[in-house]
């Protein structure tokens, strides 16, 4: 990974230059062999460093003879569309402020059917967190909020609220920093405390409301400052930064994707807003393109029949 990667340089600064670096499925398997083996190739058989270049554009190890395809294991495994277009759909996805639906990939890139959007859309969304992430410190508010619209079992139409639970960090008294979100499984349990450490690090300062179950949480190795929201004339103050991130999320899930979210996807629907809210302050939309990108050839392919119907390898476990 490289730290500071230039503009222009490391990354398409336009779309015209996007279009200019990326012509062909030759120069987008360089660029992703660059993102993948950052340090130098690497072996998947025998751990060798040395390979030639096939024709068919493979890496082959000299040691082993082993063939490898930078894609392979990627979520671009064994995908019949140019590279070339996935880029151009990750550089949509990452160049608007807001990300796209569904149906404005579909017409925007032309594909045949609406499934393929969304398909890749949600192959997009399991690379836009990591999970060796940092954890939140020094000041970070922690509270539950209710998320409304969300269907249960069909796409689109107005269902069920769902909890959701809400980390935000603050980087100084008026500027709020990164934020870590998870669908809740047992709202109102102590669920927001295992949520709290697994998201946040030991020796930060804590706020939270008057809740009594989240007082472990200053036996737990936190700082724990709380303040009881029903003796408050304004609710919203006790929680500044929760609330306002609730209410972005809710007017993206609105405007963006029209409520078209079904309970089960909603875990990868908290990720790409988590994606977006983390990296608003970019200077750069192509550096977004490019951090997605990087961690889009470390995660797995994840076939359609995955993201139709999720397993519940991502929730998260906080007990």
């Amino acid at each position: 990974m490289v730290a500071d990667p230039v503009r222009g340089v490391d990354y398409p600064a336009t779309y015209q230059q996007l279009l200019a670096w990326f012509p062909d499925d030759a120069a987008c398997l360089d660029y992703l062999a660059s993102l993948r083996w950052a340090e130098g190739f690497v072996c998947p058989g025998c751990g060798g460093g040395e390979y030639w270049r096939t024709g068919a554009g493979l890496w082959m190890c000299k040691r082993c003879q082993r063939r490898t395809s930078v894609t392979a294991g990627t979520i671009f495994h064994r995908t019949r569309t140019p590279l070339s277009t996935w880029f151009a759909a990750i550089w949509f996805v990452t160049s608007q402020k807001n990300g796209v639906s569904a149906l404005g990939l579909q017409r925007v890139l032309g594909f045949g059917s609406y499934e393929t959007a969304w398909a890749w859309l949600h192959k997009l969304r399991r690379a836009m967190v990591r999970p060796e992430r940092d954890r939140l410190s020094g000041v970070v508010e922690l509270d539950e909020t209710m998320i409304g619209g969300v269907s249960r079992g069909t796409m689109g139409g107005f269902g069920d609220k769902v909890g959701v639970l809400v980390a935000v960090e603050h980087n100084d008294a008026r500027r709020l920093g990164r934020v870590r979100l998870a669908v809740a499984q047992r709202p109102g349990t102590t669920e927001l405390v295992d949520f709290g450490t697994a998201v946040i690090e030991p020796g930060s300062l804590v706020r939270t409301d008057g809740a009594r179950a989240l007082r472990r949480l200053a036996t737990l190795g936190f700082t724990h400052e709380y303040t009881t929201s029903y003796t408050t004339a304004d609710r919203a103050s006790v929680l500044p930064g929760v609330h306002l991130v609730a209410s972005l999320l809710k007017r993206w899930l609105i405007g963006t994707l029209h409520y078209r979210v079904e309970e089960q996807h909603l875990p990868y629907y908290l990720d790409e807003y988590t994606f977006r809210f983390n990296r608003r302050t970019s200077r750069s939309r192509g550096l977004l393109f490019y951090r997605l990108l990087e961690q889009a050839v470390q995660t797995d392919p994840h076939p359609l029949h995955t993201l139709l119907k999720p397993n519940e390898s991502h929730i998260p476990d906080f007990t």
